[in-house]
């Protein structure tokens, strides 16, 4: 005869003294009631689509004003929207491509890099863009004409319809004349204190040395703009008050204000800071992703004043801009303005590393703070452009357990159907307001062709008992 399992538990329990029968009780209930969602295993992932028929997306942000509105940075000077239906919309939010430098559709680090709405964006209906135009007249010191010019600028909505920019509001807020056509950062965003941060690079070219990157106080590598904190504002992370005072005001507790060096700097030491990310829970640290020269990439969590260590170092590792396949024997802890030099929290061998590596750039990401991947809650999600510098595109994916000093260990993440790779060169992250995570990518490694894609990192579906479960 089959015995129902409840019942017979009832049986079991009623031929047992009172204290074992609650102890048994207990033991049965405990492990089901008390396991947080935080302490599963972390499922599997896929990669859902949101949006094709791109160019080069470089990332992805939702729009603060609860329309459920997601906004993606294409590099070829376009903003689009995908609503909150999923539909995107056939005409670009932003179209910058008329004031854009000409990009190489080969491979370029230059276009519209960087978008960030303003805190009150709802309200006044304003956001900021980081874009690089066609260069001014003249050049650096050192010989040459200036490759671009990097322009921070703000813009208004359309009043009479919010899915359309007002080109005719853009205001200019910050400008460099730029010497070299590569490392140049490109992410902003507003911090948790409401102000903006920039990453600029350290003004291209390699180890920091060509015309355009000035004289610091590392003599033994001859530059450059990284280590400088005084001549210009390449190499560093800046933060700027964008209320009140046009174009722009200085925080007064900014690290250098009353000091040696320029006022805007938040922190220095970087040689092309692409993506960084704040997160957005815990202790709202600024994760960064520093692409390497040529053996190891680099994430750093930034703090106020901080100096991340380029072209004195690359990761954790003495660097030698004369022969940069090589590392020096040894190097200063810090720099003369006494500040320790910080090194990264993860650390990535280069493709073209002599130990042997699979990355040709990192791509900063995010902090999962969503809810529908378990046991990814707090962890930073990262990636590569590549694996190497030839094998087309396979960049990769990686989680990590955000942890105390010393290198963090992290893991490969294999999305479903793609157990080796994501099976595209990634070239940015977002997240949306929720807390959930998406990849922007393209099977092109410059900004040409339409194969541009969004995917938004989703659990996988398992069939069980012949129903789809998550």
């Amino acid at each position: 005869m089959k015995v129902n399992s409840t019942l017979a538990m009832h049986l079991l329990l009623r031929s047992m003294t009172a204290p074992l029968s609650l102890l048994l009780l207990s033991m049965l209930l405990l492990p089901q009631s008390c396991k947080k969602p935080d302490e599963m295993h972390p499922k599997g992932v896929e990669m859902k689509l949101i949006a094709d028929g791109l160019v080069s997306p470089l990332g992805l942000v939702e729009a603060p004003d609860r329309s459920g509105r997601l906004f993606i940075i294409d590099q070829v000077g376009k903003i689009w929207i995908v609503d909150k239906n999923g539909s995107k919309k056939s005409t670009p939010f932003l179209d910058l491509t008329a004031k854009l430098v000409p990009l190489n559709a080969g491979y370029d680090e230059r276009g519209l890099l960087g978008f960030a709405f303003h805190p009150n964006f709802r309200n006044n209906g304003r956001f900021f863009v980081y874009y690089n135009l066609s260069p001014r007249a003249g050049g650096p010191e050192g010989g040459g004409s200036w490759n671009n010019l990097s322009r921070i600028a703000s813009f208004r909505v359309s009043p009479g319809n919010p899915d359309v920019a007002d080109l005719a509001s853009e205001k200019v807020v910050l400008e460099l004349d730029d010497p070299q056509s590569n490392h140049n950062g490109g992410t902003i965003a507003f911090g948790p204190d409401g102000y903006l941060y920039i990453a600029i690079g350290d003004g291209g070219a390699a180890d920091d040395v060509a015309p355009g990157h000035v004289d610091d106080w590392y003599d033994v590598n001859e530059g450059g703009n990284g280590q400088d904190i005084e001549k210009n504002l390449f190499g560093n992370i800046l933060r700027i008050d964008v209320n009140g005072t046009e174009p722009y005001g200085i925080p007064a507790d900014n690290p250098f204000v009353g000091k040696d060096g320029l006022d805007e700097i938040w922190a220095y030491g970087f040689r092309n800071p692409y993506r960084f990310s704040f997160d957005m829970g815990g202790n709202h640290w600024l994760y960064l992703g520093d692409a390497g020269q040529a053996l190891y990439e680099e994430i750093d969590v930034v703090k106020k004043g901080g100096n991340y260590g380029w072209n004195v170092k690359e990761g954790t590792h003495c660097f030698d801009a004369a022969d940069n396949t090589k590392e020096l024997p040894g190097c200063p802890a810090e720099d003369i303005y006494n500040v320790e030099l910080t090194d990264p929290v993860i650390e990535v061998n280069n493709a073209a590393n002599p130990k042997g590596g699979k990355a040709t750039t990192i791509i900063g990401g995010n902090v999962y703070r969503g809810k529908a991947i378990h046991g990814w809650q707090g962890k930073y999600l990262f990636g590569t452009f590549s694996q190497n510098f030839d094998g087309g595109p396979n960049g990769e994916l990686f989680i990590a357990t955000p942890g105390g000093a010393g290198l963090w260990d992290y893991d490969e993440v294999n999305p479903k159907d793609h157990p080796n790779d994501l099976g595209y060169y990634l070239k940015g992250f977002g997240q949306d307001n929720d807390g959930e995570i998406y990849l922007t990518v393209s099977s092109m490694s410059g900004p040409s062709g339409t194969t541009g894609k969004v995917f938004k990192l989703v659990p996988q579906e398992k069939e069980k008992n012949g129903k789809m479960d998550f």
